[in-house]
């Protein structure tokens, strides 16, 4: 029930990043007296700090942590690290980046690190000889590595200056290194863990071809990041090598699993698996445009075009992540999800998104938008936030039960 509790917590989050989602819709809609940048600060900070780590850390903690004796110490973790996003969420909307926003902020990168410590201290020498233990951890680095960015923006704009490249970098090294590093290599350890829950067996050496080749892929991959300003050619060589890298680590996996999805498939549920295959086509999708996005031409399209990057980020953070969470909860017993709210949430999705791709496509190509278009984009987050709130309110519903 604890564990739940975290949930609906991390819920609780979702539920705030849709509301605050569906207001930025509205100020292309109607006029608002509110500033614009102040909200989009906090619903950045608070889907990835709230929703997805404190998930991510919830089951985490189920795996590894649970019945070692740190209850009281991961209790203090938790809660001071619920003291960190609720600061977040009461001072970002107000103030934007300021002195109480910029604290909580940075406070929340300490008890990151504590979680982190906790995690490699207190896990057993049995637990980690397991794979899923060790994309487990090398997330938690990924997730530590990505800190060097918030840690170095400080010191940029007191320098160089909001304006400069260095700071534009520093926020896409932090952003990349979440997304594609803690985030994604976290949820793969997560997959794995459910493979040995259910002895599913991948050979070492492909398991070996995977974590390295993807794990380097990361690395590689940041390259893109960078591509805005168009550097020297290597950079574009490294991210292309960077993204064929996980393809391969990708394709080396999803073959093997293809290999056992009769056991795999009696080990989860329909929507389980329904949840499963919709977030294998998204990451097939994101790891081609990867590639894709490595070439000078696409990349400088890209790069120069918001609607494709944010279509991006949310291509991730709502179709592979936040989907993949939601298999996995519902698999351990901490969310129900069922075919009804899942469908909602998938058409909230598909329409915010081909309408992202559809006006970053006319701006490229210099073509009018299609009237109401913020209209209907408005009405495509309500749907999220309309999925979002059901399933928080059914989550209540179901533990009552």
């Amino acid at each position: 029930m604890k564990l739940k509790t975290h949930i609906n917590i991390a819920l609780g989050y979702f539920f705030v990043i849709a509301l605050l989602g569906v207001l930025m819709r509205l100020f292309q809609v109607i006029d608002i007296s509110i500033n614009y940048k102040y909200i989009l600060h906090s619903h950045s900070h608070i889907a990835l700090l709230g929703w997805v780590y404190t998930g991510l850390t919830t089951l985490i903690y189920k795996f590894y942590l649970i019945d070692k004796p740190i209850d009281k110490k991961y209790k203090l973790l938790f809660w001071s690290t619920q003291v960190t996003i609720i600061g977040m969420l009461l001072t970002f909307p107000f103030i934007g980046y300021a002195i109480p926003s910029i604290f909580f902020s940075t406070l929340f990168l300490i008890v990151s690190y504590w979680f982190t410590y906790l995690f490699l201290k207190h896990t057993s020498a049995e637990q980690k000889k397991t794979y899923s233990y060790k994309l487990i951890r090398a997330s938690l680095w990924f997730m530590v590595l990505s800190s060097i960015g918030p840690w170095t923006l400080g010191v940029i704009m007191n320098t160089l200056g909001s304006a400069s490249s260095l700071y534009r970098n520093a926020i896409y090294f932090y952003l990349h290194f979440q997304y594609n590093g803690w985030f994604i290599i976290a949820l793969f350890g997560i997959l794995f863990f459910v493979f040995e829950k259910y002895s599913i067996y991948i050979p070492k050496k492909i398991f070996n071809i995977f974590f390295y080749l993807f794990s380097l892929g990361v690395i590689l991959t940041f390259a893109l990041s960078v591509l805005w300003m168009k550097p020297y050619p290597v950079f574009y060589i490294l991210a292309g090598v960077g993204g064929l890298f996980q393809i391969v680590a990708f394709g080396v996996l999803f073959r093997k699993i293809l290999q056992n999805k009769e056991k795999l498939k009696s080990s989860l549920t329909i929507i389980e698996g329904g949840l499963l295959k919709t977030v294998a086509l998204l990451i097939i999708v994101k790891l081609i445009f990867q590639v894709l996005g490595a070439f000078p031409i696409i990349a400088e399209v890209i790069s120069s075009n918001i609607d494709f990057v944010i279509g991006y980020l949310h291509w991730v953070f709502l179709g592979v992540v936040s989907i993949s969470i939601f298999a996995f909860l519902n698999h351990f017993k901490l969310l129900v999800i069922s075919k009804n709210k899942y469908t909602i949430y998938l058409i909230g999705f598909i329409l915010t998104e081909s309408l992202l791709i559809y006006k970053g496509s006319v701006n490229w190509l210099g073509y009018p938008l299609i009237n109401n278009y913020y209209t209907f984009l408005t009405v495509a987050s309500v749907l999220f936030f309309l999925a979002i709130l059901i399933l928080f309110i059914d989550q209540f519903r179901n533990q009552r039960r």
